[in-house]
């Protein structure tokens, strides 16, 4: 048995997008492989639709939350796993401590933050040959000086939702799947600069409202009082912001005909379910963290001030999103002339890899 731990992303989308490299990992080392994820709580309910993880272990440390003899003692609580390797995905010196207290024989990460003698599997990257976020977490999955995976041997994300717990989730929120239904996620953790208005998102609900669709809007209770606006705007779609646990906004993504999100983590969730989805950018790039999916479409402006990477507009105006009118995101839109069948138990269920 060989045993590795991941020290994971605090976000959620970016722990999608590490996805890929359990894949990788299975891939290399074959069904002798026990994978284990050391993450936030807040992104342990995803690891559990992730069948690539054998288990997971709460990361309690905050932003900037040093707390060195605390690392120390979770290290030393992990030690008895056994691991073999650590691979460390976030590039601060802290997120290094707990798999060197753990004494994991090797310690495999990018450079940065002075972390020499905490990782002793070093990596050095390049930006251009590794230029998105799960082509660079992949590659930590190689030998030191291999070449990257080509594009098309790249693994996808492949979040697993059954029937049984769609249904579950359905009963629990008091909704039903009958009719089609349009997801729309107007949250985006880092900032408002990645946040659609949400009178587009109105005018895209009252859209397909009159064409007798479903409207869920899907996010955390920070997305609540944006949602409430939509929905004041859009009556008829449903405010399920706050209300649903992070496997409950999976299982309703898995049964959406369509999705419409901010760069975000359910962006990426979306994806990863495979589901029709438009994907808008405002101050993020699409070059970097794509939703990976073939049914993604990217509405993005790409005007010249973007992408900027701020949390607020630094000229005030907001145009990269304010002028990114919601016809061109119908357009985008995969519209179905009738009600979706619902999928088959396994059909969203993928195995180990």
């Amino acid at each position: 048995m060989y045993r590795i731990l991941i020290v994971a992303p605090a976000w959620v989308g970016d722990t999608v997008l590490a996805q890929p490299l359990m894949k990788r990992l299975h891939q290399r080392h074959g069904p002798e492989l026990q994978l284990d994820v050391l993450a936030p709580a807040w992104t342990r309910p995803l690891l559990s639709r992730m069948p690539e993880v054998h288990a997971s272990f709460e990361n309690p440390f905050v932003h900037g939350d040093i707390k060195f003899r605390s690392r120390m003692r979770l290290g030393r609580s992990l030690a008895v796993q056994g691991y073999d390797q650590a691979i460390v995905l976030p590039n601060s010196l802290k997120s290094a401590l707990v798999p060197f207290f753990a004494g994991i024989r090797k310690r495999t990460g990018f450079k940065g933050e002075q972390r020499y003698g905490l990782l002793n599997d070093l990596r050095k990257l390049d930006p251009v040959t590794l230029p998105t976020m799960a082509e660079r977490f992949v590659w930590l999955a190689e030998e030191p000086g291999t070449p990257p995976l080509a594009e098309s041997a790249m693994p996808r994300p492949q979040l697993s939702s059954s029937r049984a717990q769609q249904l579950a989730t359905l009963s629990a929120l008091g909704l039903q799947d009958e009719t089609p239904a349009l997801a729309l996620c107007p949250g985006a953790e880092f900032g408002p600069a990645k946040r659609w208005p949400a009178a587009h998102f109105a005018d895209l609900a009252r859209r397909a409202r009159q064409a007798g669709w479903q409207v869920w809007l899907l996010g955390s209770s920070k997305d609540s009082e944006d949602a409430e606006a939509i929905v004041q705007q859009a009556p008829g779609a449903l405010n399920l912001c706050g209300k649903t646990s992070l496997t409950q906004a999976i299982d309703l993504l898995a049964l959406s005909s369509q999705v419409v999100s901010n760069d975000s983590g359910l962006m990426h969730i979306a994806a990863a379910l495979d589901r029709p989805l438009v994907a808008i950018y405002g101050s993020s790039s699409p070059d970097f963290t794509p939703p990976l999916s073939d049914k993604a479409k990217l509405a993005h402006l790409a005007l010249e001030c973007s992408p900027c990477f701020q949390r607020t507009c630094p000229l005030g105006h907001l145009q990269c999103l304010t002028e990114l009118h919601p016809d061109r995101i119908w357009e985008k839109m995969h519209w179905h002339p009738a009600p979706v069948t619902a999928p088959s138990p396994d059909s969203l269920t993928v195995p180990h890899a």
